[in-house]
Formats: structure tokens, C-alpha cells, sequence
């Protein structure tokens, strides 16, 4: 079973949290394990966690080193989410696969979108069901 890290914004804005938890229930429900935290968890609002960051960041890159691909939610501009595409890229060099709503975001940052390792897939608001079958072949691509 291969392992997914889930990455979206936290501290950045907590609007997302309903796309992010479906997207992580998609890709639980197609056979992946899903490396999430408080990403996903809808109780969980814009001051984060109640760990202190030392713990935070010791058991995300854990989980990092742990996973054998990134799927991040790029459409809320993130320091946190940007620091994880770049240890999984550079660092790591397993597969990353940016998710992004045009109508939040134009277009990712030129770190992101340069990166000629990082897949882009780009979606409407409320086209969740449109863009799941996208991420899911990707996925299947990078893992073939």
C-alpha cells in the first residue's frame, strides 16, 4: 500500500478544511494510506494543533520520510505547505502533486510552478468530483 502525505493550509485560513477532508477520504477510499494530522480535521481551526511546533514539525517530516508521494492543496498560500513541496522534492525526491482553484489562486508561485517535478492540476470551486478522478490517475502514473 503506497502512502500519501496530504498537505493544505492551517494557519493560513481554515476555509479549505471540507475540500481537504475530501480529498483525503477519496484517496483513503482508492487504497492509499494518507499521512494527514490536523490538515484535515475540521475541528481543528486557523491556530492550529494543540502540540507545540517542535512536535509538530519532528512528526511531519517523520511522516514525510514515511510517505512515497505529496498531494497538497495549494489554492491558500502557505509558508508550512511550501516547506514540505520542497523537503519532499529535494530532500526526499519522491513525487509531488499540487492541487489549485484558479479563482483563489491564478497561478502558484513560480517556485511551485517551475519546479518541472511538481504535477499541476488545477480545478473549479466546487468541482471536487471533476478533479478526484484527475489526482487519482496521476497518482497511478507516478506509482506505475
Amino acid at each position: 500500500m503506497k502512502t500519501i502525505y496530504f498537505s493544505g493550509a492551517i494557519t493560513g485560513g481554515r476555509e479549505d478544511v471540507a475540500y481537504y477532508k475530501r480529498i483525503v477520504d477519496a484517496l483513503e477510499a482508492a487504497g492509499y494510506r494518507v499521512l494527514a494530522g490536523a490538515v484535515a480535521a475540521e475541528h481543528v481551526g486557523a491556530h492550529g494543533e494543540a502540540l507545540d511546533g517542535n512536535a509538530i514539525f519532528d512528526r511531519d517530516l517523520e511522516w514525510l520520510d514515511a510517505a512515497d508521494a505529496v498531494v497538497a492543496e495549494v489554492s491558500k498560500p502557505s509558508t508550512g505547505v511550501g516547506y514540505e513541496i520542497a523537503y519532499a522534492r529535494h530532500r526526499r525526491g519522491i513525487p509531488v502533486i499540487c492541487l489549485f482553484r484558479p479563482a483563489w489562486t491564478p497561478r502558484p508561485t513560480a517556485m511551485v510552478r517551475g519546479d518541472r517535478g511538481i504535477e499541476l492540476i488545477a480545478y473549479a470551486d466546487g468541482d471536487l468530483d471533476g478533479m478526484l478522478p484527475r489526482l487519482l490517475e496521476a497518482l497511478r502514473i507516478k506509482f506505475s
